[in-house]
C-alpha cells in the first residue's frame, strides 16, 4: 500500500472512463467489422469520457504533487521557496477558477437552451456539467497539495 496521497473519488472515475471507452471502442470495431457500419453515438460519448478521464487523472496527479512544473526558481532561490509555492497555488486557482466559472456558466446556458446533443439527443447539459465539477475537485487537490508541500509532508522530488 502505498503511503501517497489518493483522490479516491477521481481515481475511480477516470478508471470507469478509461474502462468504458474502451468497451465501447471495441464493440465499434466488431460491428464495424461484421455490418460495414458503426454506432453512432460512439465518438460523442468517447469525447465526454476523455473530458471526466483528462479532468479526474489531473486531479489525482495534483493530489499526488505529480504535475509538471518548472522548479528551477525554487532550487536556485531555495528561500523564496514558500512565495513561490502560493504564487503557484494562485496561478492554479486563477486557471481553475475561470474553467469553473465559465464551464458552469456554459452548462446554465445549455440547460436553460435545453440543447441536445446530437448522436444520442442528450441534454447537453448532462455533458458539460462535469467540467465545472472536475475543476473544483482539481481545485481542491491542489490546494491539499499546496498545503502539504508548505507543511514539507510531501517531497518536492520526482
Amino acid at each position: 500500500m502505498s503511503n501517497k496521497p489518493d483522490a479516491s473519488i477521481e481515481r475511480v472515475l477516470a478508471t470507469l472512463a478509461l474502462a468504458l471507452i474502451g468497451l465501447i471502442s471495441l464493440a465499434n470495431v466488431v460491428v464495424r467489422y461484421f455490418t460495414d457500419a458503426s454506432f453512432a453515438f460512439t465518438e460523442e460519448l468517447s469525447v465526454f469520457l476523455l473530458v471526466v478521464l483528462t479532468f479526474a487523472g489531473a486531479s489525482v496527479a495534483l493530489r499526488r504533487n505529480g504535475h509538471i512544473r518548472i522548479g528551477m526558481l525554487e532550487q536556485l532561490f531555495p528561500r523564496l521557496r514558500t512565495p513561490l509555492i502560493v504564487v503557484q497555488w494562485l496561478a492554479g486557482v486563477l486557471v481553475l477558477g475561470l474553467v469553473s466559472w465559465y464551464g458552469g456558466r456554459f452548462a446554465w446556458e445549455e440547460y436553460q437552451w435545453q440543447s441536445e446533443s446530437p448522436g444520442m439527443g442528450l441534454p447537453n447539459w448532462w455533458y458539460v456539467v462535469w467540467l465545472p465539477l472536475l475543476s473544483l475537485f482539481m481545485l481542491l487537490r491542489l490546494t491539499q497539495m499546496t498545503l502539504d508541500r508548505l507543511r514539507g509532508r510531501i517531497s518536492d522530488e520526482p
